[in-house]
């Protein structure tokens, strides 16, 4: 079974946290939540979630995916967490998947993964980067190499969706997608 992190910081965007999680799991893809902090973690909306465990718990486990959530302060959060990084470094030094949305890409920039790539993000986040060689795209999803970056909180279903797509393949994805009943 795919195995996919989610680490929460205080003020991740609710809805792009939850439609991972949710899309996932819906999948089969093992999903594990992980905060920064102990305890329940606010989204930037208010929502309150109990992680699985702490980020500081997981440190040694082995994942196939990174997928960060957006939103603010929680993007700058993850930005900052030596943690955060040194596991985005691993994963993508170990052929792995990472994956940002929204704001969320600053992070995977921090970490040097968005350096000669394309990538989107939530609108004026990645124009304040200086990254070298980093094509900035406008489509929903971007999928370049094994980085995987979407735009925001209206693109969280595509992106989740893209997620279960690389992770369990086509026919997941489309029959995960059936049951959500999308025009």
């Amino acid at each position: 079974m795919k195995r996919v992190l989610i680490p929460l910081a205080p003020g991740f965007e609710d809805l792009e946290a939850v439609t991972m999680v949710d899309l996932l799991r819906r999948a089969g893809v093992e999903v594990i939540t992980a905060g920064l902090e102990p305890g329940l973690i606010q989204g930037a909306r208010g929502m309150r979630v109990q992680p699985d465990a702490t980020l500081s718990e997981i440190l040694d486990q082995d994942f196939d995916m990174m997928a960060l959530p957006g939103g603010l302060p929680g993007a700058e959060h993850l930005k900052n967490d030596s943690r955060v990084q040194a596991l985005l470094q691993r994963h993508a030094q170990a052929g792995k998947w990472t994956a940002a949305i929204c704001a969320a890409p600053m992070a995977l920039a921090q970490a040097g993964l968005l350096e000669g790539r394309k990538a989107t993000a939530y609108p004026g986040v990645l124009e304040r980067l200086a990254v070298a060689g980093m094509t900035r795209i406008g489509d929903p999803v971007v999928v370049d190499g094994r980085v995987v970056t979407s735009r925001g909180p209206g693109t969280a279903m595509d992106f989740a969706l893209a997620l279960v797509e690389i992770l369990a393949g086509r026919a997941r994805r489309e029959e995960v997608e059936a049951g959500l009943v999308r025009t």
